[in-house]
């Protein structure tokens, strides 16, 4: 499957290599066994430039216009400097990939079409576990592209963890869960441990003890057969320690908390956008 993915994909430039462009080269490479040859980098950093290359064994550029021939162009850079730098790639005569893709948060479809008219356009949100070959990533495609193209996209993005394909008009609200939770379930693990602290137990064992949970359940729900709501019901009996704490969450409001923080965070991404 990934010499088929590689394939479709021919050459890939990366415009950027930071953390998040590094997290999809490293997976490719690294989990996916993709052909470094076939992965190049524009990265204006010259520490990055050799960090890339001496990590990954790919070509890297200062300049995205001194990439030839590449099929595919993944824009891994902040959303405030995209315009600028798709500006500056679309005016050079040899930049003619055949897809776009994108993982600037907020930059729309619709703006990336403004300067590769002729490309295949995706917009994906990925998350930060692609560090750790265990993302989620939400796929739209531009209008007049073609489906199979973002079905394409979702596979590449599958190999470093999984990936849904989603009208645009939901990427807000997906940014919102895959995007940002990353961060909700991490401050969550670190109200368990202070909680833990709180309670007589020394800082490093809280903390082991909240994390591998949190992870371990996690990984219960992605590998068995049951649901979240299965998983709480076996874990709670009556009457007891769980019941207990989940009486409180409910008591404090648990479930409009977490409503209001995902509807801020949609605001956000919609006036970002």
């Amino acid at each position: 499957m990934t010499d088929d993915i590689a394939s479709r994909l021919g050459t890939i430039a990366f415009i950027g290599g930071g953390k998040m462009g590094e997290a999809i080269i490293s997976g490719l490479v690294n989990g996916a066994l993709f052909d470094p040859t076939t992965l190049i980098v524009a990265e204006t950093s010259g520490e990055r430039r050799t960090f890339l290359e001496e990590t990954y064994g790919i070509v890297c550029v200062e300049d995205g216009t001194l990439i030839e021939q590449a099929t595919t162009c993944l824009f891994a850079i902040k959303p405030q400097i995209f315009k600028e730098v798709a500006a500056h790639l679309s005016a050079a005569e040899n930049f003619n990939p055949e897809r776009i893709i994108s993982i600037a948060a907020g930059v729309t479809t619709k703006t990336i079409q403004e300067y590769f008219s002729d490309a295949a356009v995706i917009r994906v949100m990925p998350n930060t576990p692609l560090m750790v070959g265990a993302g989620m990533s939400a796929v739209a495609v531009a209008e007049g592209t073609p489906p199979s193209e973002g079905e394409l996209v979702c596979k590449l993005f599958s190999l470093i963890g999984d990936a849904v394909m989603l009208d645009e008009s939901l990427i807000n609200a997906a940014t919102a869960i895959n995007g940002s939770g990353p961060a909700y379930f991490a401050r969550f693990v670190l109200e368990l441990a202070h909680a833990g602290e709180r309670m007589g137990l020394d800082a490093k064992s809280s903390l082991l003890l909240a994390q591998q949970t949190m992870c371990g359940t996690a990984r219960q729900l992605e590998l068995g057969d049951m649901t979240p709501e299965e998983l709480i019901a076996a874990v709670t009996s009556p009457g007891g320690t769980t019941q207990a704490a989940l009486e409180a969450f409910d008591a404090s409001g648990l479930e409009g908390v977490v409503n209001s923080a995902v509807q801020a965070a949609v605001k956000r991404a919609e006036e970002l956008a």
